[in-house]
């Protein structure tokens, strides 16, 4: 590695085992500031910031007491929520085996199971005011059949919200550019008081991703 000019940009020297492509990603994560703070303040990823700063802008964390993190690998924003509401309980679910984090339960299983909802709201001890999400799907390299796949784990991520959630809880959920589609923002909006689309600061410029936040939970309808 090498830094280049006088501000501190660190460039990255190509090696025979990697390819141009990892090259540039390794080069990027060097002199990404998130990913040097995440770094320095202890957080498992840059995605931490995220939703600290979807907070700031929302302030859907503040009076939670339990939450669930849908897609919590490596732990970023399950670590937000241990920090900013200590006193919630946490569960989070992933595909991916993720290290323990103090004060959490975590489900290493995959959220499209039929048997994960019981799963996580056994584990909740409740209802969940707040459900967050930063789940996407496996990419294939085809644009609109990765934004489709990543869109059908936000709709069965917002339908299991709706049977799960508090009178009052929120859904925050990572969806792909240009937001949710109509039919899926027409279901939220019949469901929550309020739903807004952002694309915080940490998200990077060039990333797809966008997020939605829907607040007030209406609760479900009287059978």
């Amino acid at each position: 590695m090498s830094r280049g000019g006088g501000g501190g940009h660190t460039r990255v020297k190509t090696s025979r085992g990697r390819t141009p492509q990892s090259n540039r990603w390794l080069e990027r994560q060097l002199n990404d500031p998130y990913v040097k703070r995440a770094k320095a303040e202890g957080y498992r990823s840059r995605a931490a910031y995220k939703l600290l700063e979807l907070d700031e802008k929302f302030a859907f964390l503040k009076g939670s007491k339990r939450v669930i993190d849908l897609g919590l690998a490596p732990g970023g924003w399950t670590q937000v929520v241990r920090r900013r509401i200590p006193k919630a309980t946490i569960v989070g679910i992933d595909l991916l085996p993720v290290d323990p984090i103090d004060g959490a339960t975590i489900l290493e299983m995959d959220f499209l199971d039929d048997a994960a909802p019981a799963r996580l709201t056994e584990a909740l001890g409740g209802a969940p005011d707040l459900i967050v999400s930063d789940m996407a799907a496996n990419t294939v390299g085809h644009p609109q059949t990765d934004a489709l796949r990543t869109m059908a784990l936000v709709e069965t991520a917002l339908d299991f919200a709706i049977q799960v959630l508090e009178p009052g809880g929120a859904f925050v959920s990572k969806v792909f550019a240009g937001g949710a589609d109509s039919a899926l923002v027409a279901e939220m909006k019949r469901n929550f008081t309020s739903v807004k689309h952002a694309k915080p600061p940490a998200s990077r410029k060039g990333s797809v991703e966008w997020f939605v936040v829907a607040q007030g939970f209406k609760g479900r309808p009287a059978e």
